[in-house]
This record gives structure tokens, sequence and C-alpha cells, in this order.
């Protein structure tokens, strides 16, 4: 379960430089990926109760990196980042301490 946690947390990392150049985007969205699948381990009511709606649109985002990757949109990356990132790490530090 940590890496529900690590791998959002290094996202984050990699976004704090002031160069988002492909290659940081890419290694962003592997991350990001990473930790939604630690995320999709979660029981069921779980995940629904920590991220309600949101949680369909998390994991088409997964889906959109690991299966169509070229149509990955950089600036959604960078908003996803940016906008909701924070609120997500926050919400698993807060609700699953063991992560």
């Amino acid at each position: 379960m940590g890496e529900a946690l690590f791998h959002p947390e290094l996202a984050c990392e990699y976004a704090e430089g002031e160069n988002l150049d492909q290659l940081v985007i890419d290694a962003i969205c592997m991350r990001l990926s990473a930790g939604i699948e630690g995320l999709e381990r979660l029981d069921p009511d779980v995940r629904t109760r920590l991220f309600a709606d949101s949680w369909q649109f998390m994991w088409g985002m997964r889906n959109r990196i690991a299966h169509g990757y070229l149509l990955v949109d950089s600036d959604i990356v960078r908003q996803t980042i940016e906008i909701d990132l924070p609120d997500i790490v926050r919400i698993i530090r807060h609700e699953l301490p063991d992560a």
C-alpha cells in the first residue's frame, strides 16, 4: 500500500523544478500511473469514500498513460500536478496513515 503515497509524492517532487520538459512529464506520468494502481488495490468501499466520483477520472488517467501514452496531454498532466495531486496526497496521508 506504500506505493499509493510513495509515487504521488515523488511526482510532486519532480514537478517542483522550473523545467517541466517532456522527460520530466514522462517521469511524472509513470509515477502517477503507479500511484493510481496502488490505490486501485484498496477496498472499493474505502476508495469510494476517499475519492467518490473522482476515482473514475483517476483510473481513466491511469489507463490513458498505460495504454495510449502518445495521447497524454502535457497540459492535463500539469493541471493534475498543480490542482489535484496535492489533495490526493493529503487524503492518502490523512486517511491511510499506514500508506
